[in-house]
């Protein structure tokens, strides 16, 4: 693995479980100095078991007064900051008239206002580097699909956010990266079940909504991740041949629509 990554500084949210956990372990493993944040208290344990150097933070990211414990750690330990993944997330299930306002607020705060302060708190530590920042979005962040609820709604956000970030400060030399996978393989059960799961196709209950396509290995994504970084390219699709897809809704929505439909629930 490349040595560009030998002691970088590196915060992943999310990092106590899932495709974070896979990223936390990637890091460490390329030589990086890694913090992991969880809301969970297994945060601890979960460090022990990456590596003993590994510094956890259990904290809400939805709250700014825990953004700024994660920051004083991060300061603390590491002095600086070279890499965030904004990893900490959550998905849904719903028809959209069946998805409340409520519902939708409670999942912006997680995955785009969370993502928002954790990205405007490490900053200028990440400018001051020439750093990374890697943000987690979805195949629904490039295209909806039928019974996800407020799910494409967030992502697509949270792509917009990354391109906007591109836009004003990759001058600068702010590394953006917007991670589109589709379903990734689980070994264990997700740490919060899924809202909104009654009234939908069986099928829609699946990973990534049902999307008929392979589901990806999380330790593959994650070594592409490092990769896409350190050549510092702004988008990471998987599988790449969703990107026809995404194509054409842009040039034919209609189109576009069928074939979703054709290969979601």
């Amino acid at each position: 693995m490349s040595l560009y990554w030998k002691d970088k500084k590196v915060l992943i949210t999310g990092g106590s479980s899932g495709l974070g956990r896979n990223i936390a372990e990637t890091f460490y493993l390329a030589g990086s100095e890694v913090c992991i944040v969880a809301l969970e208290d297994n945060v601890h344990a979960v460090a022990q078991e990456i590596g003993g150097n590994v510094l956890p933070v259990q904290a809400n990211i939805t709250k700014q007064d825990d953004v700024e414990k994660i920051r004083e750690a991060v300061e603390q330990r590491f002095g600086t900051l070279d890499v965030l993944v904004n990893s900490a997330g959550r998905s849904m299930r719903g028809k959209v008239l069946d998805t409340t306002p409520e519902q939708f607020q409670s999942l912006f705060e997680l995955n785009v206002l969370g993502t928002v302060r954790c990205t405007r708190t490490f900053a200028p530590m990440l400018l001051k580097n020439k750093g990374h920042i890697v943000n987690i979005g979805s195949l629904a962040a490039k295209s909806a699909a039928r019974f996800v609820g407020a799910y494409p709604a967030t992502k697509f956000a949270v792509a917009a956010y990354s391109q906007q970030l591109r836009l004003e400060h990759g001058a600068e030399g702010l590394h953006v990266l917007l991670v589109c996978p589709g379903p990734i393989e689980r070994e264990n059960e997700r740490l919060y079940p899924l809202e909104g799961i009654e009234g939908i196709p069986d099928e829609a209950r699946q990973a990534g909504g049902g999307v008929k396509v392979k589901k990806i290995k999380p330790d593959y994504l994650a070594k592409q991740i490092l990769k896409y970084c350190e050549q510092r390219k702004p988008e990471l699709v998987v599988p790449a041949k969703a990107r026809l897809l995404f194509a054409v809704l842009q040039l034919f929505p209609s189109l576009g629509d069928y074939l979703v439909k054709r290969n979601t629930p």
